[in-house]
């Protein structure tokens, strides 16, 4: 059976837990200084007991203190179901709505230009392909050699330079697929498709007949792709962030 929204909520929080996160009276609090928003964001996932005012200026504290910017990950299942009006209210603008695809995984051929890549030079690739700065890829390595799931990072090479990336990640009989990124100077050539395929072949060897992944939700050329293989749209989240504090 495919699993449900929440449930795939969960896989996607917990593919993607940082190191140093805290729960607060129902909220997921992440801190980390990466790329991956998820990581540096509040995720209100559970009931809560205090008033939202207090809680909302104490996770402003904690990101202050952390030096991030104070952001919030909206979904349909946050708690309460008035955050996202009172953060609106109090000047938080809403933006990066990213829509969550899951699909059967089939039995679709395997490509031949993609191979898997061990995690420490894999993850400084991908920090080459998005331009990231050393900080945010000694984060992405720290949160991904912390998870207990099983990971399979790959990756295409021409010239003997990486010019497109991906990773699956598996949870039981499910599969998140993750930092699907190709060189600019690279696109139009397949290379997405072809880690695609390989990511599903490889998550189905490690035992999972699911997949989900995130894409932004205005990314048509992604979404055409990710329908090829049978991804569908689950739900929609976005962020809430203080524009001064240059969350774009």
């Amino acid at each position: 059976m495919s699993p449900d929204a929440r449930r795939i909520e969960e896989l996607s929080l917990n593919s993607s837990a940082p190191p140093g996160q805290l729960l607060y009276d129902g909220w997921l609090l992440r801190l980390a200084p990466g790329k991956a928003k998820r990581a540096r964001s509040v995720n209100a996932i559970y009931p809560s007991r205090l008033p939202l005012d207090q809680k909302i200026a104490y996770c402003e504290r904690l990101f202050d203190a952390a030096q991030l910017p104070t952001l919030f990950r909206i979904t349909p299942f946050v708690q309460p179901v008035e955050l996202d009006d009172e953060l609106a209210r109090r000047g938080y603008v809403r933006y990066e709505p990213t829509a969550v695809e899951s699909a059967p995984i089939g039995n679709g051929s395997v490509s031949e230009v993609a191979r898997p890549m061990e995690l420490a030079p894999w993850v400084e690739a991908v920090g080459a392909l998005r331009g990231s700065p050393a900080v945010q890829r000694r984060a992405h390595r720290a949160r991904l050699e912390g998870t207990p799931l099983p990971l399979h990072p790959m990756a295409i090479e021409e010239g003997g330079q990486v010019v497109a990336t991906g990773l699956a990640i598996v949870e039981d009989d499910c599969a998140g697929l993750f930092d699907i990124v190709t060189h600019e100077a690279a696109r139009r050539r397949g290379h997405a498709r072809s880690l695609v395929a390989s990511l599903l072949a490889a998550a189905r060897g490690m035992g999972a007949c699911h997949a989900y992944l995130q894409v932004e939700s205005g990314n048509e050329p992604a979404r055409r792709l990710y329908r090829e293989f049978g991804f569908e749209e689950r739900y929609v989240y976005w962020y809430r962030g203080r524009d001064t504090e240059g969350i774009r």
